[in-house]
């Protein structure tokens, strides 16, 4: 992942020190597993672990390096580590390092050890970013403004409640992203074809115990159904943040100016024009939600491989999985401080709201009409009507409806008591304030 879009916490999951440091604990772990059921000598099992390399900068340059010859990064590692044992003081016990296994047992344990830390980071931002919801959406639990669809003004709602259906989806993505984690915290150590030939199953065991991973079946490789269900929680996490970022942009047009995002001291929202302040967190979400997306295709279309394997998926997952592990923390954790300094307009909301006439208020006028005898589509019409009318001419739509012979006044109280519409708010906020925190 580029910089701009990186974290520390998933630079420390998937950088290349801290993915040969997971190779090389997986490669000790075996040898001292063999040890135990009498394969490998207890000394040199000692000795591998003794004069192990240290997993640093060095060690990664001297991996590269020898690749450079074997072509073939695994195979690259072995040689590496084998060597290091001997040169510090180890003598030949390197030779059991990578014993009975083949590259995808330490490969794919080390990914399924990587996805399932990476998930660990992003259930922890999306606990913050679920508090920031709920904390808003209680805020502005009675802030009054007009819900819209297809982009027009539909009927009253507050912005508290939009908050809250936000959090109730977040909600649900954390629970995609539970899952996730259980899916791909396992490993194998099977061997060549996964049919434990080489390695017994009591190694395989060992080792899963010692890093927390669940030893599962597998042909040469893990299933890649487990990685994609993990790129789809990350694609997911994107879609429910652009989800809200669409809504906060669409928010802050200058026609609408209902919401916008904070502006620190010294920003500038335009090279060319000093005016401007533009919603640049929501525009980069919705661009990095896209990527997730995509990444989550990529992944898909590496569940079908070739027999018992291939590495046509090997190349795909070093981009997408480390990438989309970057993208879902840095889109949850930049629309977290988008909401904790948005800058509400609960003035321009009402504004909004009484643009448009009194129209909001069509429906509860529709209904009050029927329920005093009229067919509906008698009083569909005459709603309609009127409301064309207001509409069309700028005017008060109340007023006309008072003015009509067919309309009994005596309803229209009611029909436009904005606490009528709102009335049922409770409903939602339960079920936010049911959400674990």
């Amino acid at each position: 992942m580029i910089p701009r879009y990186s974290t520390p916490e998933m630079t420390d999951v998937w950088s290349d020190t801290s993915k040969w440091a997971r190779y090389l604990e997986v490669e000790l772990l075996a040898t001292e597993a063999h040890a135990a059921i009498g394969v490998v000598p207890d000394d040199d099992a000692i000795a591998c672990r003794k004069h192990a390399p240290d997993a640093d900068e060095a060690f990664v340059q001297a991996i590269l390096d020898r690749e450079a010859v074997t072509d073939h990064d695994v195979a690259a590692f072995v040689d590496v580590v084998q060597s290091a044992i001997a040169e510090s003081g180890g003598g030949g016990a390197g030779k059991w390092i990578h014993y009975g296994m083949t590259s995808s047992d330490v490969g794919d344990t080390v990914v399924c050890w990587q996805l399932r830390d990476a998930a660990d980071v992003l259930l922890a931002e999306i606990d913050r970013l679920l508090g920031v919801l709920v904390d808003l959406a209680h805020e502005h639990r009675d802030t009054v403004m007009i819900g819209r669809t297809h982009g027009v003004h539909a009927e009253p709602t507050t912005f508290g409640t939009k908050v809250a259906l936000w959090a109730l989806q977040v909600d649900r993505d954390r629970t995609r992203l539970r899952a996730a984690r259980d899916t791909v915290a396992v490993m194998k150590l099977s061997g060549a074809v996964g049919t434990y030939s080489n390695v017994p199953p009591s190694v395989e065991a060992f080792v899963g115990d010692a890093l927390g991973l669940e030893p599962v079946p597998a042909t040469q490789v893990i299933a890649r159904d487990r990685h994609s269900e993990f790129l789809y929680a990350c694609a997911s996490i994107g879609a429910t943040c652009e989800l809200m970022a669409v809504e906060l942009r669409h928010l802050q047009r200058t026609e609408v100016r209902e919401a916008q995002e904070g502006f620190k001291p010294g920003q500038k929202g335009s090279s060319a024009m000093p005016h401007k302040r533009n919603p640049i967190s929501a525009e980069t979400i919705s661009g990095l939600a896209r990527v997730l997306r995509t990444n989550l295709l990529a992944g898909m279309q590496d569940v079908a491989l070739w027999h018992e394997r291939d590495i046509s998926h090997s190349s795909v997952e070093r981009v997408v999985l480390p990438d989309s592990s970057h993208l879902a923390h840095y889109v949850m954790r930049r629309l977290g401080r988008l909401l904790s300094n948005l800058v509400v307009s609960p003035e321009r909301m009402q504004a909004n709201l009484d643009a448009s006439y009194g129209l909001v208020f069509s429906q509860p006028v529709l209904l009050g009409l029927v329920a005093g005898g009229m067919t509906r589509d008698e009083a569909y019409r005459i709603v309609q009507r009127n409301a064309m009318r207001a509409w069309d001419e700028g005017t008060d739509f109340r007023s006309l409806l008072e003015a009509d012979p067919e309309v009994d006044d005596a309803l229209l109280d009611d029909a436009f008591d904005l606490r009528r519409s709102l009335s049922n708010l409770d409903v939602i906020f339960q079920r936010l304030d049911a959400i674990e925190r």
